[in-house]
């Protein structure tokens, strides 16, 4: 990838094997060829070819048992002959490229044309020059000087212009800097199991080699090709790689072929890796992406823009066709719509930009026409050639103008903010605990109205102990001594949860004096080991007697099942199966139980009704998980049909029923309680009996005694939602969702079902945003579906990851409460910031307007404009963006999808305070000479010095921005608008050094800048004036809101726009054509569109860790939009419409309506 084009890379590679083809009995080449075979032909190859599996170890000098020695100089040669897993990153864009992209800024580029005319004009002295007939403005306090240094204002666009690149392209820089960071910590975070020297250990994905043998279980990403060696009812979903969404079963005899970027759906087993990196079958697909070279370059740009993340999170290429097509393309539908901020902001700036684009032609419009007529028709001056020069000077000035007035209008700092805001917040998220994969998640979570929630792990501290035991006819309310026991029974109990249960979950010696015994595995499981630990039992020599190459069957935990057997030979040949599992599914297949004796005894329907009521139910009623262990045997000969599990896995004999207590996190309930009192529902799904989870419900405060609320099961919760024909009806969710708190028994299908209903609801006036937590890969869909998935940064299995939003690092539910209030802190930083920017905008555009028709001339010059530009763009945008989040907004519901952007407080807010700085500006304009005794500016000619009149004008509106930009802080109508003003540095450090820069514009800044020193008194006016914006800003707040009837809010999307039903259904491709035939059609305005289109690319790459599902995905987009792409994120001017649309977000249907 990288530089590295197939070619040369085999050839290096070819050396290498010829060097050392005697080492390893088979060569790279061999193995990919080999891993290219599927299902009989690979066993068919494997049998000619090695002899069997062991056959292939040998060569590859690695023990199926005991694995690779782990020594140093092994492993290097490892990695030299067969290449390191790890596909090169494609390299980052230089500093150069980003400065290129951001030059290519339509209004940037109508500026330099302008500077460029405007300086050719001022070196161009004609003829005519002296011609006192030329032009009536032409008169005046010209003097030589003055003439030479009309170059000054033309390179001093130019100046600024370059400022505005540098500034875009540094920001586009660090952004990308960042992603390449959090994206190489998530690398290094996903770590893979395998045998080294006979231990088992955890490796970082990268260093996995050629040999190694790797144990895979339930949940994992594939990182390497590999053959399947050893291990039970292993079954995996290719779909990423083949789009057959069928599971596919993988034993040694039949199809030992395992693909990295496959999930493993359940069982667990042992792989010997026989392929990493570039040649593995992900990384061969990779290569082939980045092959063709230049041409190709440019059409992957956007698919791989994040490459690094593919180095290890090697994803599996989402193909579009075959089984899972379907559910793809759902998923791509539903993430249209995705983020609220985002359509919001595209309409805004749409209308904003029409706008100015209007007001800057009509205000050139006017100037050429008050020209023409004034001199041509009024004082009846002939058009001499001579004077044309002179003619085309002036209408230069005046397209200056018009451009000023047009990158006034347009906010580009908006694009901006809401990256920078984004940006920070993601930032500081890490450090509470929340690993953002996709940037929008964050600011969606400030919209959420409903968190359904996983109870283990999330609201539990996932420490599980068992703390009831029923036992020989007894029920203990603690653990038994050993001796209350019968050994027989100890016997039997010892060896069921030692031998059925994953080899992998153990426990470990505490790290620390005095910490807890370490769980390692599955935390049921680590309970149930913990039980035999706790009864003065080890567990560690049952199973080396018995190692987990001589397990005879095992039938795996899945959602279906909800229970775990294994079985093993007996010494005399016969067959015994232990099984363990939910309580009241196990109890059911039991016919036989062991009494006190340790013999066994018939157990009837009527013991086992009597057994729920006395024993289960009160442990369930404690919030304790019910869990029984049972047993069978088997004659051996005739041997069981091990396939037909239904009569396997019965007339089982119950051994004993356990209560395991999984402790609520003591920081839950706060938490809950807070998203409560923010207007969030908090829902638990869970597959736990109904009554240990209305228990744990009640403890962590979702439920309160007394309250009119639905705690169901998984049947009833179908039952009620299906009709007849058992179809899903939205309208029975609609009767239930509302009501409903806890779901439990719940399988992976209603979670999914559950989340959707709720989504696509229209009972409430808002539509539901809905955050869901998971852990498992039966999460996967529920998650994907959610407006915010929070997958488990410890517990989570790999499939979980991939397919959420946001990764709790710490498996906490309280750091979802966190997230909330940075989602909020977003959306209010973003209002901040548009409150402030409107009103800068609103004034700048209006004086310039006004000025030009009335003085001919602007009252801030293109450069003045430009930097007011930057700073009330650029660094306000920083000042605002970085507020930090404050408790406080927890207090509020959320805003929801309707609530407009800019609502009347902040409408109030801006025109109140541009009612004031018009005035005052106009005051000053108009009998500001008088006031301060100076000479009037208006009316100059065309090279005339700059006037303190104008200097004044300038200076004051800079410092009333500047004190408005601290009564921006605050868009609800608070009044003290200090408040915690120094928790934000990077604010007060903006504002002052604005400040600092001012004055030095002021005094110092001369003919470039227009601006001629003024005395202290001068200043000392100006600061008063400006220090005035703050006393009218409490004036603002008195006014109550609820008079102002006729204040329009802004920015609103409306039920309408967001995409209907049939749209969405069209392919992913066509939308992509709209979105281009629309692009080509629209003004200026569309080019700087994908501007941030882009920087949400970057982001959203990072989501699929650069995933090629995205690469594939958009592989089409991309070709038709490669011309476009250049233009990567700069806050240009224009950058705006569909800006904040990713290329999944608003169709162009409602990016066109501005």
């Amino acid at each position: 990838m990288g530089d590295m084009t197939n070619s040369d890379f085999y050839s290096k590679n070819q050396r290498n094997e010829a060097n050392h083809a005697g080492e390893f009995g088979c060569t790279m080449e061999e193995l990919r060829s080999l891993m290219e075979l599927r299902g009989t032909e690979a066993v068919v190859k494997i049998k000619e070819t090695y002899g069997d599996t062991e056959g292939i170890c040998r060569r590859l000098k690695t023990s199926p048992v005991e694995g690779l020695p782990g020594t140093a100089p092994d492993l290097e040669k490892r990695k030299q002959i067969f290449g390191q897993n790890f596909i090169p990153p494609k390299k980052p864009k230089t500093f150069l490229q980003l400065v290129w992209e951001a030059l290519q800024d339509v209004t940037l580029i109508i500026l330099e044309i302008a500077a460029i005319i405007s300086l050719g004009l001022s070196f161009y002295h004609p003829p005519g020059e002296g011609n006192e007939g030329c032009a009536t403005a032409q008169a005046g306090a010209e003097d030589e000087g003055e003439a030479e240094a009309g170059w000054i204002e033309g390179a001093a666009i130019l100046l600024s212009v370059i400022c505005v690149v540098l500034v875009t392209a540094f920001n586009d820089w660090s952004k990308e800097k960042q992603f390449r960071g959090l994206q190489s910590r998530i690398e290094q975070e996903q770590k893979f199991t395998v045998v080294r020297g006979a231990q088992v250990i955890q490796i970082p994905v990268a260093e996995i080699v050629v040999g190694d043998i790797a144990q895979v279980k339930y949940g994992d990403l594939l990182p390497a090709d590999g053959i399947f060696i050893q291990g039970n009812d292993l079954k995996i979903d290719e779909s990423s790689l083949t789009g057959e969404s069928d599971q596919v079963r993988k034993s040694v005899d039949k199809d030992p072929m395992l693909l990295s970027g496959t999930h493993v759906m359940e069982g667990s087993g042992r792989m010997l890796v026989t392929a990493v990196g570039v040649n593995s079958q992900t990384g061969i697909i990779f290569t082939l992406l980045g092959a063709g070279g230049e041409e190709e370059e440019k059409k992957d740009k956007k698919a791989k823009q994040q490459d690094g993340a593919a180095a290890m999170e090697m994803q599996p290429l989402k193909s579009a066709e075959g089984g899972d097509g379907d559910d793809k393309k759902k998923a791509n539908m539903h993430k249209k719509e995705k983020s609220v901020l985002q359509g919001k902001l595209t309409k805004l700036a749409v209308q904003i930009g029409k706008a100015g684009l209007v007001m800057s032609a009509i205000t050139v419009i006017i100037l050429v026409l008050y020209f023409t007529v004034d001199t041509f028709v009024v004082n009846k001056k002939p058009w001499l050639p001579e004077c044309t020069p002179v003619y085309v000077q002036y209408f230069v000035k005046f397209f200056i103008i018009g451009v000023t007035v047009l990158v006034v209008a347009v906010p580009e700092g908006l694009p901006l903010a809401v990256t920078i805001s984004l940006a920070y917040s993601v930032k500081k998220m890490m450090k509470d605990n929340n690993l953002v994969r996709h940037l929008d998640a964050c600011e969606t979570m400030g919209n959420a109205t409903a968190i359904c929630s996983d109870k283990t792990g999330t609201l539990t501290t996932n420490r599980m102990t068992v703390v009831q035991a029923y036992i020989g006819d007894v029920h203990y309310k603690e653990i038994p001594e050993p001796s209350a026991i019968n050994s027989q029974t100890m016997e039997l109990l010892v060896n069921a949860i030692a031998i059925n249960s994953a080899y992998t979950t153990k426990i470990l010696p505490p790290e620390k004096e005095g910490a807890l015994p370490r769980q390692v595995g599955n935390k049921t499981e680590c309970g149930l080991l913990g039980f035999v630990l706790d009864l003065k039992q080890d567990y560690e020599p049952v199973r080396s007697q018995m190692p987990e190459e001589k397990l005879y069957k095992v039938y795996t935990f899945n959602s279906v099942r909800k229970s775990m057997s294994t079985v093993i030979k007996m010494p005399d040949e016969s067959f015994r199966m232990y099984s363990k599992g939910a309580s009241e599914i196990v109890l059911k297949k039991c016919c036989k139980i062991l009494s006190p004796a340790g013999e066994a005894r018939v157990f009837r329907p009527r013991d086992r009704d009597e057994m729920v009521k006395k024993v289960i139910e009160p442990m369930a009623c404690d919030g304790l998980r019910t869990i029984c262990v049972a047993y069978r045997d088997f004659p051996s000969s005739p041997e069981p049909d091990w396939e037909n599990e239904n009569d396997i896995l019965n007339d089982l004999t119950c051994i004993c029923v356990v209560g395991i207590e999984d402790p609520v996190r003591p920081e839950v309930p706060e938490a809950i309680r807070k998203c409560q009192r923010a207007g969030i529902t908090v829902r638990m799904v869970t597959g736990d009996n109904i009554n240990t989870a209305r228990a744990i419900a009640i403890k962590c405060g979702i439920i309160h005694p007394g309250e009119d609320f639905l705690c169901i099961e998984g049947k009833e919760f179908n039952r009620r939602i299906r009709n007849e024909k058992g179809e899903i009806e939205q309208e029975r969710i609609d009767k239930i969702w509302p009501k409903l708190r806890v779901l439990a028994r719940s399988s992976p299908t209603d979670k999914h079902t559950l989340v959707k209903g709720i989504i696509d609801s229209t009972h409430t006036e808002q539509r539901q945003v809905v955050a869901v937590t998971g852990d498992g890969t039966n999460d996967g869909p529920a998650l994907k579906k959610a407006d915010v998935g929070f997958a488990m940064g410890i517990a989570g299995t790999d499939v979980a990851k991939e397919a959420s939003d946001i990764i709790l690092t710490d498996d906490n539910f309280s750091s979802i409460v966190k997230a909330v209030m940075w989602g909020r802190n977003v959306y209010d930083s973003i209002s901040k910031f548009l409150q402030f920017q409107l009103t800068v905008n609103v004034v700048a555009v209006i004086v310039a307007f006004t000025g030009a028709c009335i003085t001919q001339d602007s009252p801030l010059k293109a450069v003045q404009m430009l930097w007011v530009n930057l700073i009330m763009d650029t660094f306000a945008s920083l000042a605002l963006a970085t507020e930090p989040p404050t408790e406080s907004l927890l207090l509020r519901k959320p805003y929801g999808r309707n609530k407009p952007l800019i609502s009347r407080t902040m409408m109030k807010n801006i025109l109140g305070h541009a009612v004031y700085q018009l005035t005052l500006i106009f005051t000053l304009l108009f009998v500001g000479e008088k006031m301060f005794m100076i000479d009037s500016g208006r009316n100059a000619p065309l090279h005339s010095p700059p006037s303190e009149h104008y200097t004044i004008i300038f200076n004051t509106f800079v410092m009333m921005q500047l004190f408005n930009e601290i009564n921006a802080r605050k868009i609800h109508g608070e009044r003290n608008v200090f408040d915690g003003i120094f928790r934000n540095p990077i604010f007060c450090t903006i504002v002052l050094g604005t400040f600092a820069i001012q004055i030095v514009i002021v005094q110092f800044g001369g003919k470039p800048f227009s601006c001629s020193p003024l005395q202290l008194d001068q200043w000392m006016w100006c600061i008063f004036i400006g220090l005035g914006e703050l006393v009218w800003g409490q004036v603002i707040a008195t006014i109550p809101t609820s008079r102002l009837k006729f204040l329009k809010e802004a920015g609103r999307l409306t039920q309408k726009e967001e995409i209907p039903e049939e749209e969405l259904n069209e392919d992913v491709e066509e939308i992509d054509h709209a979105e281009r035939e629309l692009r080509r059609g629209q003004i200026l305005w569309f080019r700087g569109l994908n501007r941030i289109q882009t920087q949400i690319e970057v982001v959203n790459t990072f989501k699929s860790g650069a995933s090629f599902q995205g690469a594939l995905r958009r592989q089409s987009s991309v070709t038709s939009q490669s011309q476009d792409v250049t233009n990567l994120s700069s806050p240009s001017h224009v950058s705006l419409s569909n800006v904040l649309s990713s290329p999944t977000s608003t169709p162009p249907a409602a990016a066109g309506q501005g």
